[in-house]
This record gives C-alpha cells, structure tokens and sequence, in this order.
C-alpha cells in the first residue's frame, strides 16, 4: 500500500524487452536502500525490484500493466515519480493508493495561476465506476491530489509549487497521457450503489 506522496524521482536509464514484457532499469537517490522483491510506486505503478546493480535497479511490466498504464511510452532519459510502500505505523500523508492504475487520463489544459497550476483531465467513463468527486482524492502519476472540479469524464486538480517542483507533473503538458488510480472507497461506493 502506498500514500501517493511521491518520495523521489527515478531516471530511466535504460529498457528491455524480453516477449511481452518490459524491462525498466532506473537510477534514483535511494537505489542503495532497495532490496530485491521490493515495491516500488513508479508514476502509480506498484512494481517488483527483480535486479540491483550499483546505482541502478530493475522492475519488470507484464503486458497488462503496459496496456493499462503510461508505463509503455517511457524512453531512456525519461522521469517517473517513486514511492516505497508504506511503513506499518508510519504517518499517513496522502491518500489510500494500492498501487494499481485503473487507467489513463488526457491532460486538456494547464494553467499558470500565478503561484498554482490548474490541470485539467479527461478519461474514458469505465463501467468499473471509475469516478471523481469535488474535494475527493485521485491519484495522477502516483501523487495524491484532491479533485477541484469534477465532471461525468474530467476532473481538475491544483498543484502547488513545492509538488510541481518536486514530481514530474511540471513535463506534463496538454495531450500527454498519464496514470489514474481512483479513490478505492468511491469505487466501492459506485460498486455497491449499481447493485
């Protein structure tokens, strides 16, 4: 279980594909703390350390995590957002993140608030009720954000200085897909309501 408050940002140094999998080999402040069999969020996705070399580790994605992620659009060179799982007695700063992306979303428009930023997002209705709720909590790329406006397929999130500095929310730009993880208790809600 994660927080989706984002501890760290990995390099993406290098990639391989192995039938239809894909390995990531990545390079971030704490890879000397890292230990095989270990999850790590990276941009929301709950993935394995499988490798440690020096300063870099490996996880693999399987199919269904590419398919169902951003994580298949990643180049060498590239950013992700870290967070290792959370601690039993730690403080709980975020939100409840499993670390299982429900799917992704289309950044509409960013907009410079003069000290914010205002970030607009359309997603595919899911039949899986996939929903957000003004002043509830999604998860964007693994970061833990409350909802500013929310529609039937959008929702709207403000980040402050400190998050937009600190995560890779600031590449985000209109038209690039990232991860959504939806509040698990709203999706039991919407769950329980069809019934």
């Amino acid at each position: 279980m994660f927080t989706g408050i984002i501890e760290a940002i990995g390099e993406v140094v290098e990639m391989r594909e192995e039938q239809s999998n894909k390995h990531f080999v990545l390079r971030c402040p704490f890879t000397s703390e890292l230990k095989i069999d270990q999850s790590l969020a990276h941009n929301g996705v709950c993935l394995t350390v499988v490798a440690l070399d020096g300063d870099t580790y490996t996880v693999t994605a399987i199919a269904e995590t590419l398919n169902r992620t951003n994580l298949g659009e990643l180049k060498k060179g590239d950013f992700v957002n870290l967070e290792r799982c959370l601690l039993a007695g730690s403080r709980y700063d975020g939100h409840i993140v499993q670390g299982h992306v429900d799917q992704v979303g289309i950044c509409q428009k960013v907009v410079d608030q003069q000290g914010s930023w205002l970030y607009r997002f359309q997603y595919e209705p899911q039949s899986a009720g996939n929903v957000t709720v003004e002043k509830g909590s999604i998860c964007i790329n693994g970061i833990s954000l409350t909802v500013v406006e929310s529609g039937a397929d959008f929702f709207s999130v403000a980040i402050i200085p400190y998050t937009y500095d600190f995560t890779n929310l600031k590449s985000v730009k209109p038209g690039d897909k990232v991860n959504l993880e939806f509040d698990i208790i709203g999706k039991y809600v919407a769950r329980l309501l069809n019934k």
